[in-house]
């Protein structure tokens, strides 16, 4: 069977799209973006948070770009949010979290900051009057307190005043920076994304991660040493899990090739490891993480061993695996990956696509039953347009961009 690049395959994923984005704009509320529940009503006892808030901006620039009315008006939504309720307008940056009463978490969190830099960039394609002025004020905040040019790698997080940062390194952060950057590379054509991206890529997949049969290490002190204990005692933690997190290696994959697709995309040569590594990525996450137990799905998070800690199926880790598996194919051209896509996706139709309550369900325990171990709702819909519309597009420029320049099926056949 062919589904990539096929136009019936195609428009599938845009109903399921569709289906996705209908869902999502129930997030809106007065600060941002809200934490939906299971049945897709505000959680407002969770507050509004930065990373959620910045990501449907993401999702909404993208939803705008394909031509989905009502998708501009939740760009502004978000933007407004951001230059708003969200911002910190005596110290600079943006608050972790808020509700409508105020600040909840006055922290100055680099994860979260990257996708206010990845919202923002996405932004810049639609149009929007607003964007880039917060694209500007994002890369500020950047350039001052998260990239550190002595390290030349990215810093985890601040106080509230930028006065202290934290003694920790993180390669989730680092991960979701490369990301970010390139989309600012393609939106400003400045070179020194793609380098810096280069540099984190080559730090913690291709010094550490492939040493170690591609386990991607994510915690490490200031010097960049990894700390493979880090979080023993809480193994579920939502974004520092102990040990290794095969979601974050196969994510890990897809951005390697878009990154890879940039530089050709320059006419240079990239790196043969960009490639090597994505494959060994891949593989080690199949290795180690699809149906260890015996039944079907990713499990959460594995030991330095390959064996499995965390059980749990979260729901974002097979979507980036179904990107990565598109993204792999499209450079190699090898049915392998394909006929892994499809089979992911057959898991995907039995058991997360939510079809009474909307959108996917975000995790399921070890007979694939819904449960809430580590995840309780359906925070944001980032993750699903990494299979839903990736899958549509060529590896670069990358995603709003390449929507925004029109690019959306124009592989397809």
């Amino acid at each position: 069977m062919k589904w990539f690049n096929t136009l019936s395959h195609n428009r599938w994923l845009e109903q399921e799209t569709d289906r996705i984005l209908d869902f999502g704009k129930n997030a809106a509320v007065p600060t941002g973006f809200g934490w939906l529940g299971n049945n897709g009503q505000i959680r407002s006892d969770m507050g509004t948070h930065l990373w959620i808030t910045a990501r449907m901006l993401h999702v909404y620039s993208v939803a705008a770009n394909m031509g989905r009315p009502g998708a501009y008006a939740l760009v502004e939504h978000g933007i407004n949010a951001l230059n708003g309720p969200l911002y910190d307008a005596q110290h600079g940056g943006w608050y972790a979290c808020v509700n409508d009463e105020g600040v909840i978490d006055a922290s100055k969190q680099g994860y979260q900051h990257f996708f206010v830099l990845l919202g923002a960039a996405s932004a810049v394609t639609t149009g929007h009057p607003q964007a880039r002025t917060l694209l500007d004020d994002a890369i500020e905040v950047i350039e001052r307190y998260f990239w550190s040019e002595q390290e030349q790698m990215c810093l985890e997080s601040w106080d509230e005043a930028f006065s202290k940062t934290e003694d920790y390194r993180g390669g989730n952060a680092n991960m979701h920076a490369v990301e970010a950057f390139l989309i600012v590379y393609d939106v400003t054509h400045d070179r020194k994304w793609l380098d810096r991206a280069l540099r984190i890529t080559s730090v913690i997949i291709h010094d550490v991660a492939r040493k170690g049969e591609y386990r991607v290490n994510e915690h490490f002190d200031t010097n960049w040493n990894p700390i493979r204990d880090y979080n023993i005692d809480n193994p579920a933690h939502r974004f520092r899990a102990y040990g290794g997190t095969p979601g974050h290696w196969i994510e890990w994959g897809r951005l390697m090739l878009h990154l890879r697709a940039a530089l050709e995309a320059r006419f240079e040569t990239p790196p043969d490891w960009l490639l090597e590594d994505a494959k060994g990525l891949f593989h080690a996450t199949i290795r180690d993480a699809w149906a260890p137990d015996g039944a079907d799905g990713f499990v959460y998070s594995v030991g330095w061993d390959g064996k499995p800690i965390v059980r749990e199926r979260v729901r974002w880790p097979i979507v980036e695996a179904m990107g990565t598996a598109y993204a792999l194919y499209t450079v190699t051209g090898e049915a392998q990956y394909e006929t892994w896509y499809q089979t992911w996706w057959d898991y995907c139709i039995k058991y997360l696509m939510d079809y009474e309550n909307g959108s996917w369900w975000q995790e399921l325990d070890t007979n694939n039953e819904v449960t809430t171990k580590v995840w309780d709702g359906k925070q944001d819909i980032y993750h699903l347009l990494h299979c839903l519309v990736i899958p549509r597009l060529p590896l670069a420029p990358g995603l709003a961009p390449a929507v925004a320049a029109g690019l959306l099926d124009s592989q397809a056949k």
